[in-house]
């Protein structure tokens, strides 16, 4: 699938709003379940619903074993390590803000093992726009991830956090390297499937299989299945399909920043002039990182 020009500029803009919403599951949803057993209802739902896109729009499915196997391994690494990670640690009294910190080390490791493992050359100024960046997020987040004040939470908190930094990294160098093409219907059905898999798997280990049918949760799990999982997701497989792996992972550092704006739109939250100006460095860092990769 070769998209317009037109539509390559447009993509990475669209995903990062669309990514950045992502808080509204957590917010609305995790109080009325297991973290593991709301993202299983997620999958199923997400399941369900490409497969009937994929019969709807008479889709080839993927017939060589191998590539299953890669973009079943791409699929646990991008959804059930990843998400599982995020949500577990939100669950365990992380704050989000600390459990963005912590996730937005992420071009800084893709930066390093992109080049290691797919070759790619990152220029002074990409690396200069990935530190500037993650300079932007901490100022950003600050004050929402709690500096100064004491919290409660520790390792069984911290280790979900780097868990899901380290999955959504490899995720997206294992994808570009070995499965960057595949039908979107078809190719994240095989991704979600093991993740689900998984994902039970582990809920009556970490958890229990909880949820509570409130509106919020509803609204929650739907916001999820629809706006993140099939739309987000789907144009995060676009971009890596498109652009080299520093380039689409820099754009992660602009999620917390529209996260906030969001917040400030939605729920009037109050924005310092500290985190305006994270926000300006943050926006300035991701234009550094992707002006010499395209």
């Amino acid at each position: 699938m070769t998209l317009p020009p037109h539509w390559l500029r447009v993509l990475p803009a669209v995903f990062v709003l669309l990514w950045s919403t992502g808080f509204i599951g957590a917010k609305y949803g995790l109080p009325y379940a297991d973290p593991l057993a709301f993202l299983s209802a997620r999958y199923v739902l997400v399941i369900i619903a490409l497969s009937l896109l994929a019969w709807a729009g008479k889709a080839v499915w993927e017939t060589d074993p191998k590539q299953w196997l890669h973009l079943a391994v791409a699929g646990l690494l991008l959804q059930a390590t990843y998400l599982g990670g995020v949500f577990v640690a939100i669950s365990h009294g992380l704050p989000a803000g600390l459990t963005s910190l912590i996730v937005g080390l992420q071009p800084l490791l893709t930066a390093f093992m992109a080049g290691l493992l797919l070759g790619e050359s990152v220029s002074r100024y990409q690396w200069s726009g990935i530190m500037l960046g993650l300079c932007g997020v901490v100022l950003v987040l600050a004050e929402k991830a709690g500096v100064g004040v004491t919290h409660n939470f520790g390792w069984q908190a911290l280790i979900p956090a780097i868990t899901a930094l380290f999955g959504i990294t490899f995720g997206t160098l294992y994808q570009k390297c070995f499965c960057p093409h595949f039908d979107l219907r078809t190719g994240s059905v095989a991704q979600f499937v093991p993740s689900l898999l998984v994902t039970a798997l582990f809920v009556p280990v970490m958890g229990e299989w909880r949820i509570e049918w409130t509106g919020d949760f509803i609204f929650a799990l739907g916001w999820l299945v629809i706006v993140l999982s099939l739309g987000a997701i789907s144009l995060l497989n676009l971009l890596i399909r498109h652009h080299g792996a520093v380039n689409i992972t820099s754009l992660f550092y602009l999620t917390p920043a529209v996260t906030t704006l969001i917040a400030w739109l939605l729920f009037d939250e109050r924005l310092t002039l500290q985190q305006w100006l994270g926000m300006g460095l943050t926006m300035l860092g991701v234009w550094l990182a992707r002006r010499t990769s395209r």
